[in-house]
């Protein structure tokens, strides 16, 4: 039976992963450690809480002490490590949170696993999944390849790098069996409402505002989150040790653009006129650092190991969208005041823009 170890198992990618694992290999124990902050939430594997072959294990990756234990008495056969602070504008206003959790909380894991890996004769793997904005801004057309170069704009996408370089270095000084993914933008069911589709969802829902950035001419690669799910669940049994896979939707969206269709899908399923949500659109000022285009060129892991998305977008995001509607409940539990006061001082205290 493999021991298989996913950090950040109760956020919104780490859940669906979870779940895929769980149900797919009845033979692996899963165990999912996760610090529950405020995007942390066990509501999202509710399903699959009593499975013999789940377990959950409460604790911080930051926690040296902590790691060393569970790694010590459990001896994890693979590591799948999503467990990261992500949020762009988060990372502007309190960046060492981002360095404490995405570097030292990765270094962590990494010296834990070669610890307890290096006398062993089984098969390992640490595999690390990281972000397309680690790159940059793609310009003039061009798509991000494994051997672009990295060039991080925010906090956050600098300690995704850093933590990145850090997994390549366990492998190549210490040999430890590596994998990274990049990934492009997630969206579907679970995620936390402070990311802009599930945020202009309750939005459009509650009549309130819908802040766009700048012009809203970002353009982004969405990937449907169960679809990431199958990727990563490819790349950790067949991917080669060593090795980056770029992962993306070839699904390309200007914001503003993709904030339209959001209006238009929206607006039907709460049998509003069509178009009656486009008043709330607020141009707001443009965040700090931001990257204008990502385009992740996923032609390597397709040719390598098979894999492209499945899910068409219009079925992925009416998907979204009918199941943000259905699940309010779920919406006003993780809505904390916590996350509220974060709202007012990204948002509700962000200078308007006249376009």
């Amino acid at each position: 039976m493999k021991k298989i170890l996913i950090t950040g198992g109760a956020g919104f990618i780490g859940s669906h992963v979870v779940r895929l694992f769980v149900d797919k290999y009845p033979d692996y124990d899963i165990y999912n450690l996760d610090k529950l902050t405020y995007c942390g939430n066990l509501e999202n594997l509710a399903d699959i809480e009593n499975k013999p072959n789940y377990h959950f294990i409460k604790g911080d990756i930051v926690d040296t002490e902590v790691v060393n234990m569970i790694f010590e008495k459990h001896q994890f056969d693979g590591v799948v490590h999503l467990a990261a602070e992500s949020h762009v504008d988060r990372s502007i206003l309190n960046p060492m949170e981002f360095i404490n959790t995405n570097i030292l909380g990765t270094v962590n894991l990494l010296a834990a696993a070669r610890h307890c890996w290096q006398n062993s004769n089984q098969k390992h793997l640490f595999y690390h999944i990281s972000t397309d904005e680690v790159y940059g801004s793609a310009d003039n057309g061009s798509a991000f390849t494994e051997k672009t170069p990295y060039n991080p704009h925010s906090p956050y996408s600098a300690s995704k790098a850093c933590s990145d370089h850090f997994v390549r270095v366990y492998h190549d000084t210490y040999g430890l069996p590596t994998i990274i993914t990049n990934c492009s933008n997630n969206y579907g069911p679970n995620q936390f409402p402070e990311k802009l589709i599930p945020l202009f969802i309750h939005n459009i829902k509650n009549k309130k505002p819908l802040p766009v950035y700048g012009k809203g001419i970002n353009v982004r690669d969405w990937l449907y989150v169960e679809d990431h799910a199958s990727a990563i669940d490819t790349v950790f049994h067949h991917g080669s040790i060593g090795e980056t896979y770029n992962i993306g939707g070839n699904n390309e969206w200007k914001n503003i653009d993709l904030i339209h269709n959001l209006i238009k899908i929206t607006d039907c399923l709460l049998s509003r006129p069509e178009g009656d949500s486009l008043s709330l659109i607020t141009y707001v000022a443009d965040r700090a650092g931001h990257d204008l285009r990502y385009a992740i060129d996923a032609s390597k892991i397709r040719k390598e190991l098979g894999w492209e998305p499945k899910i068409k977008f219009s079925e992925g995001f009416e998907k979204t969208v009918k199941w943000y509607l259905a699940n309010e409940q779920w919406l006003n539990n993780v809505t904390t005041g916590i996350y509220q006061d974060y709202y007012k001082l990204n948002y509700e205290n962000r200078d308007k823009t006249e376009q």
